[in-house]
């Protein structure tokens, strides 16, 4: 198993960020989400969390980014000063513009609200998606059960994340992996997830020298990829958040060689 190129201290971020959304998780009421799982919606790549009724409760969402503000103080003290007055900023309107701009993946929102405020860029939609994956998560688990595949280039059923990590289970099947909201559904082992295209002859994997778990699945058809992790070799299965973020030298690969997290099929005409 190949060494992951991110730093240890990273790594133990990012698992302090998954333990600490795993403990908001547990403060959501769940009668707070109402699924409403619409075949004809998701037929046509709508996310069901788009069609569901979530009541997002923003004093909660708050306390949520001030813990995780103080979490990120507390590992990194050089980020105080670029942290303080956020939570100021976060009337009740912003907070629900906050959460609707994460939600459809609107980075350019965020941007605009770093420029406006003053802040590192990164700062806002970081907040805000951290916080936000606790609810979609909840819904994912409520709307787990309808989900049995993914409509092509839609990303995931639940949430429209875009596809980029899928795992070989216990039984040799693959099971794409959503990193954003943790919904899994399987997946045929030569097909495509953004285009569809299932020809053996333009689906290729690459294979990592000294990574004997990970493979890339490029396609010629979009110059799409997904990471494939062979979890089967792990003694304890890590999250998704994680494995996609331990593998991160596999988007570097596949980048370098031109292929795409989503699949941009050329224009002929």
């Amino acid at each position: 198993m190949i060494k992951s190129v991110v730093s240890n201290d990273y790594q133990d971020l990012q698992k302090e960020i998954v333990l600490l959304q795993d403990k908001w998780k547990q403060q959501i009421n769940p009668e707070s989400i109402q699924p409403n799982f619409d075949n004809a919606a998701l037929a046509a790549g709508m996310p069901a969390a788009a069609s569901a009724a979530i009541d997002f409760e923003t004093s909660l969402f708050v306390q949520w980014i001030e813990e995780l503000n103080d979490m990120l103080i507390n590992d990194i003290p050089d980020l105080e000063p670029k942290l303080e007055g956020i939570i100021r900023l976060l009337t009740d309107e912003t907070v629900i513009r906050w959460v609707e701009e994460a939600f459809s993946l609107n980075a350019l929102y965020f941007l605009d609200f770093a420029d406006e405020n003053g802040l590192e860029e990164w700062i806002p939609y970081f907040l805000a998606e951290t916080a936000l994956r606790p609810y979609l998560q909840k819904a994912a688990e409520m709307i787990q059960p309808e989900i049995t595949h993914a409509i092509p280039g839609a990303g995931c059923p639940v949430c429209g994340e875009p596809v980029r990590l899928a795992t070989i289970e216990e039984d040799g099947k693959k099971a794409i992996q959503c990193t954003r909201c943790l919904a899994h559904w399987h997946a045929k082992r030569l097909e495509c997830a953004h285009c569809g295209n299932e020809d053996h002859k333009t689906i290729k994997f690459l294979s990592i020298e000294g990574d004997a778990v990970s493979q890339i699945q490029v396609c010629e058809e979009c110059n799409g990829y997904i990471k494939i992790i062979d979890t089967r070799q792990y003694i304890e299965k890590p999250s998704p958040a994680l494995l996609d973020l331990n593998s991160i030298h596999l988007d570097y690969i596949a980048q370098d060689n031109g292929y795409h997290a989503v699949g941009e099929i050329e224009d002929i005409n």
